[in-house]
């Protein structure tokens, strides 16, 4: 039998250990958790123990490491087909969403940090994040073949890349429009994501350089 362990950075924190765990849930393989603390004195020995690129998430397959959010997603989905759309067309579409966001949102990111514990208190914005904000609905509205779902209609891969960004719209009370601001609610009321942030809420560690924005 395989042995499967995803290792991460905090739950409330690590978006890209979020990109990665719900794919991962979503196939139905049995993995263990190692959850390792951000930002502390160990991390850089702890992450270079387990990947070059000595980031989180990784996977490691029968000890073999697997890095990076979008490499594990890949994998999942070898497993498990349906985390992508089967139409072709419509399965590169959601590789090309997927992308935009796995490689963009720079500003949105830096300015709002995931943190699955903050109170929808608004932040000032810059210019750059404004914009990102606006590409994030506009990329929405080019793909999501469903007002009332998920960006293809069922669940895939795209939506799990979208979700720690959905959780910084809520977190930092940022206003979308209706479209937009439906699609964040579909996203955040999935039954993995819940489960994944009632963890976060009672992990023991906090970031004050995340937590003080």
């Amino acid at each position: 039998m395989t042995s499967l362990t995803l290792h991460i950075g905090n739950k409330r924190y690590s978006s890209w250990s979020l990109r990665a765990w719900l794919p991962l849930k979503k196939s139905g393989a049995v993995f263990a958790e190692d959850v390792i603390p951000l930002d502390t004195p160990e991390m850089p020995g702890q992450l270079a123990s387990l990947s070059p690129a000595r980031t989180v998430p990784v996977l490691t397959v029968d000890g073999a490491a697997i890095w990076d959010s979008l490499a594990i997603a890949e994998w999942a989905a070898e497993r498990a087909p349906a985390l992508w759309p089967a139409d072709p067309v419509r399965r590169a579409r959601a590789r090309a969403a997927t992308a935009t966001m796995h490689s963009g949102f720079l500003a949105l990111r830096k300015e709002m940090p995931m943190n699955l514990g903050r109170d929808n208190r608004p932040v000032a914005r810059s210019a750059a994040c404004e914009a990102d904000v606006a590409k994030l609905v506009e990329l929405w509205r080019a793909v999501r073949q469903d007002d009332a779902g998920y960006l293809f209609n069922d669940w895939s891969i795209a939506d799990a890349f979208f979700t720690p960004v959905a959780t910084r719209i809520r977190s930092y009370g940022v206003e979308l429009p209706a479209d937009a601001d439906a699609y964040v609610s579909a996203l955040l009321e999935d039954l993995d994501f819940v489960a994944w942030r009632a963890a976060a809420l009672e992990e023991p560690w906090r970031n004050p350089l995340t937590e003080d924005i």
